[in-house]
């Protein structure tokens, strides 16, 4: 017996979703954004006591908390993320990647999350996340 193929769901990480976005902006630049105030505010949401610190925990204003787990300076950073309703975490990975001259793809992945519902709402949401990059790297 085979079991049924359904999108976005692995045999190791559940539900998974990823997005990413090329923008012409300099790795250092993408990096420097994603990893201020504003930037993690974008896509982490507000954490007032987030700090980019492996090991460090943090608790956003919508109510998600989670802990740092890697941060590798200008290539990626690995946070989990649990909202109250959800019953374990969901792991968080940001990386920015060099592609081409003053061009570098932004990418969000996540993966354990608890069910294909929740896995459409993250798409929506990081697919927001990636158009507001976009309008603030347009402004500049």
């Amino acid at each position: 017996m085979t079991d049924e193929y359904v999108v976005g769901k692995t045999k190791d990480t559940g539900f998974q979703v990823g997005v990413r976005r090329t923008f012409p902006i300099s790795l250092e630049q993408a990096w420097k954004y994603l990893t201020s105030r504003e930037g993690i505010a974008i896509w982490l949401g507000a954490a007032d006591n987030f700090h980019l610190i492996k090991g460090a925990t943090y608790q956003a204003q919508g109510g998600a908390s989670g802990e740092v787990r890697v941060v590798n300076r200008l290539e990626n950073i690995r946070v989990t993320w649990q909202p109250k309703q959800w019953t374990q975490p969901s792991t968080i990975q940001v990386r920015v990647i060099p592609s081409g001259r003053d061009k570098t793809v932004v990418s969000f992945h996540q993966e354990k999350l608890p069910d294909a519902t929740a896995r459409e709402q993250m798409q929506s949401h990081w697919t927001r996340v990636l158009d507001e990059l976009q309008n603030v790297w347009n402004a500049e």
